[in-house]
């Protein structure tokens, strides 16, 4: 997203975290911007009862925690690395340094944001109408050609495990397996080696 050299330039720091550690909590104060360099961040809430909804999903190049940061207010969701992860991490105030510097970089960010709110418009939509299927094509299309940039049918390897598709769409495990057996009968899905592709 941000080359690394700017960040850099500009004080950012590489911060290690070890799989499960939560990089910060709900409720927290939003003091600083978090670029992915390796591994993955997820954010996430817990219910009253115990159960996890992931808010979503973050890879090398992306960034996270944006809108908290910006608005001045504090973090709605956890961030914790899903597996061994290097981040870049920038405080707030040189941030906006950064951002108030670079015209082309603020652009850049705010077209990131405005995929992610269309994204997440849709997906609550999905979450509340649409059948198993349509929602797990949904978010994988989302990652195969805004995360991922591919367009070549079957090109995109899924890299979630089915645990994190039934997290990311509202459905039981057991849901993701049975309508991806479905997807692949009907073509919109390949599974190769216990490996979806899309």
């Amino acid at each position: 997203m941000i080359p690394v050299e700017v960040l850099e330039d500009f004080g950012a720091k590489r911060v290690e975290y070890p799989k499960g550690e939560v990089i910060f909590s709900e409720g927290e104060n939003a003091n600083n911007y978090y670029q992915v360099i390796s591994g993955e961040v997820k954010m996430n809430n817990f219910n009253y009862d115990g159960k996890e909804f992931v808010q979503g999903m973050f890879f090398s190049g992306q960034s996270f925690g944006e809108p908290p940061l910006l608005a001045n207010v504090k973090y709605p969701a956890n961030a914790e690395a899903i597996t061994d992860a290097v981040l870049l991490k920038l405080h707030k105030l040189k941030f906006l340094d950064l951002l108030s510097s670079h015209p082309k970089i603020h652009l850049g960010l705010t077209k990131t944001l405005a995929s992610r709110l269309y994204y997440k418009a849709i997906i609550a939509s999905e979450l509340s109408t649409q059948e198993p299927e349509h929602r797990i094509l949904r978010l994988l299309d989302y990652l195969k050609k805004h995360v991922h940039k591919l367009q070549e049918p079957f090109s995109y390897k899924v890299d979630l495990t089915r645990q994190q598709i039934a997290d990311l769409t509202g459905l039981r495990v057991e849901t993701v397996i049975r309508a991806t057996k479905s997807l692949e009968k009907k073509g919109e899905l390949q599974i190769k080696s216990r490996k979806v592709f899309r």
